[in-house]
């Protein structure tokens, strides 16, 4: 099996301004953007509640933290969130409301927890409906991961943002480029 297309600017860009006229936009664009910006895998976004991102005063966390049970090797991690991130959450919970904790943080159009499989179907078709070949529920996650090791993250930290117990394992993930080996050589 293939891996999941690693997203370049341009597509980033693509997705965006498919998402951006259409129903539910503000929730896929957050949904979208929680994947690239922090990692974290799609089942781990359908798992997430408004009070897993949301401090008592109604702010947004800098950090998330994820439970064993959210975690697809079943171990409890934290979620670094950008302040960029944190910004669109914010926008998107003062958007919702003053909804209670438990609540989940994506809901479905028929007002439900999104399951990890109807996420990763949702994220199929948006690429697909976006235009973006071979893109997947995982291309978020790979996307982040290359992209922090093109700006020079050590693979040690990237298998800890990443939740993975081994580097190998990271290493797969990272898609070097052409203009990753042009920055490279001008570092001689």
């Amino acid at each position: 099996m293939s891996q999941a297309k690693t997203l370049t600017p341009a597509e980033i860009e693509q997705v965006l301004q498919y998402i951006q006229p259409r129903s539910y936009a503000m929730r896929n664009r957050v949904m979208f953007l929680t994947g690239l910006w922090s990692g974290v895998r799609v089942g781990e976004i359908a798992s997430l509640s408004v009070g897993d991102v949301r401090n008592t005063d109604g702010s947004v966390r800098a950090e998330i933290r994820l439970t064993a049970a959210q975690t697809k090797g079943r171990h409890p991690r934290t979620v670094f969130l950008p302040q960029k991130l944190r910004d669109e959450l914010q926008a998107y919970l003062d958007l919702r409301g003053l909804v209670p904790a438990t609540n989940p943080l994506f809901i479905t159009a028929g007002r439900k927890r999104f399951s990890a499989n109807v996420m990763a179907q949702h994220f199929h078709y948006l690429f697909k409906r976006a235009g973006i070949a071979g893109a997947s529920s995982h291309s978020m996650r790979r996307s982040f991961i290359t992209l922090l090791a093109s700006r020079g993250i050590g693979v040690r930290v990237l298998a800890e943002l990443a939740g993975h117990r081994s580097i190998a394992v990271t290493q797969k993930y990272i898609d070097v480029n052409d203009d990753m080996k042009r920055n490279a050589v001008e570092m001689v």
